[in-house]
């Protein structure tokens, strides 16, 4: 089949469809009319489309943790203990590494240790192993809708056995889950399995179920600058549209400059709905999620809901629709569901108090937004000249000539030659553009921030920026300053 940014055929699909449901034994009986029929019995009240949507238009944030343990009843426990203690309004289901490599065997015998045990010896939910039955087992056991979050750059199993298993939303991207967590799979190949999963949500939706989609927004979650990943985002819900998804949730992490990520929260759902109407995409519904900080962590648990409550505070001022909340634990390991359900309460406190407060209209506030969307749609009307108006094709081609290009990747596919580094007050700006397709005005900018703050710090422009920036907030700093 040709790659390009073209619907699958239902033949097409089916074929592939042959081939995915026999890499592990729970896929082999799976019956799509039968998973429709069940998505269909399932309430709004419990359906992520439907709670996302009411929020988007209450310009409410809904609060998200990350959680996920093997065993099928302390998932469970976990997951009521969030709902209960936590008082968050959407679940998630993490899924393990083992998994995510498509290594089910592996996952099998790390899910049987952890039932001999009584101890997780899997960091998350081996959801292919556990089959639609043991899915249907947790979805109905929790009164709130539940997504799955993952990292798997070929997904296409474990999108069946999770929808049929009734999870009501869906996270990743070809590009997403891939750049960040790969190193030797090509786009094209992640891109290829990707819109497999896109065309199953969307033959969904062609029976009148929506599922919502979420590409992963902070990729790599280490400075990465806002065009790049709202670029990453836009294409992805391109991709997706095409497949006949119709509810997707774009993503941004946050960087921890308040002005740059209110700006960049807001523009990204701007930026999204702009192009999918350009190119015809005019039924799709669109939300945000707002990312809690992905980087180092304080060890100092204090300190550590002091980065929690900044980043509520970022994702309430912003209106995004949801938050992904982090842990007091984040810098310790895998946190304990008391710890847990503490980050979503502190959130949600932060949240309760600043619903109604945004931030006033400023020249610097404008200011982030202009640049961000110049910078975003330069990058993507390069990716579309590329790929001679196919965005699919057009983003692989960016890959390759850095166009496109995600700071500290481990893909080979992957320029790399991008830096990232604070400005001095925080915002997050480019010491090294690399190849992105920037205007002579754009790079001056970039240019004036990074010398503007070496000047104040009485030091040269240099890679020593980007390391002291990496470190600064588990350190106690937003920006690296030299001691």
């Amino acid at each position: 089949m040709e790659f390009c940014n073209k619907k699958m055929t239902r033949d097409a699909f089916n074929a592939m469809r042959e081939e995915v449901l026999t890499q592990w034994p729970t896929g082999k009986d799976l019956n799509l009319e039968e998973a429709i029929a069940y998505q269909a019995a399932i309430p709004d009240a419990k359906r992520f489309s439907a709670k996302l949507s009411k929020a988007s238009s209450e310009r409410r944030t809904l609060i998200q943790p990350r959680a996920g343990v093997p065993v099928i009843e302390r998932h469970i426990e976990l997951l009521k203990h969030l709902e209960e203690f936590g008082e968050t309004d959407l679940l998630p289901t993490t899924i393990d590494s083992y998994t995510r490599l498509n290594r089910y065997q592996e996952a099998q015998a790390g899910l049987e240790e952890s039932i001999r045990l009584d101890k997780a010896m899997l960091n998350g939910f081996p959801a292919v192993n556990h089959g639609v039955a043991g899915c249907r087992q947790v979805t109905e056991a929790v009164n709130t809708p539940v997504q799955v979050r993952h990292g798997t750059p070929d997904a296409r199993l474990l999108a069946e056995i999770t929808l049929a298993g009734g999870f009501t939303s869906f996270e990743g991207g070809g590009i997403s889950y891939n750049i960040p967590y790969a190193k030797a799979i090509s786009i094209e190949q992640t891109m290829r399995d990707w819109m497999y999963v896109d065309r199953l949500v969307g033959i969904y939706e062609e029976n009148g179920i929506s599922i919502n989609r979420e590409p992963f927004g902070p990729l790599t979650g280490t400075l990465v600058p806002p065009c790049i990943s709202h670029a990453v985002a836009v294409i992805e819900a391109l991709v997706a549209a095409e497949q006949g998804v119709r509810d997707i949730t774009v993503g941004y992490g946050q960087l921890g400059n308040l002005q740059q990520d209110v700006a960049a929260i807001q523009t990204l759902e701007t930026i999204t709905r702009e192009y999918l109407q350009k190119y015809g995409y005019e039924d799709v519904k669109v939300t945000t999620v707002f990312h809690q900080w992905m980087g180092g962590f304080p060890a100092d648990e204090a300190k550590a809901f002091g980065v929690i409550s900044w980043g509520s505070a970022a994702a309430a001022i912003g209106h995004a629709t949801k938050v992904i909340v982090k842990t007091p634990h984040e810098a310790v390991g895998v946190p304990t569901m008391q710890a847990n359900a503490a980050g979503l309460r502190c959130t949600k406190q932060v949240i309760s108090m600043l619903c109604d407060q945004s931030l006033p209209q400023s020249d610097t506030l404008q200011l982030e937004r202009d640049m961000i969307l110049e910078e975003t749609r330069q990058i993507l009307d390069k990716c579309f000249e590329l790929g001679e108006g196919d965005i699919a094709v057009g983003a692989v081609r960016a890959f390759q000539a850095g166009v496109l290009d995600v700071p500290f990747a481990p893909s080979r596919y992957n320029a790399g030659k991008i830096l990232p580094a604070r400005d001095h007050h925080g915002a997050v700006r480019f010491l090294n553009t690399g190849n992105l397709p920037f205007s002579d005005s754009v790079k001056a900018f970039h240019r004036a921030k990074i010398e503007e703050r070496a000047r104040e710090e009485k030091r040269d422009v240099s890679f020593q920026m980007v390391v002291d920036d990496i470190y600064a907030i588990s350190k106690g700093r937003l920006v690296g300053r030299p001691r």
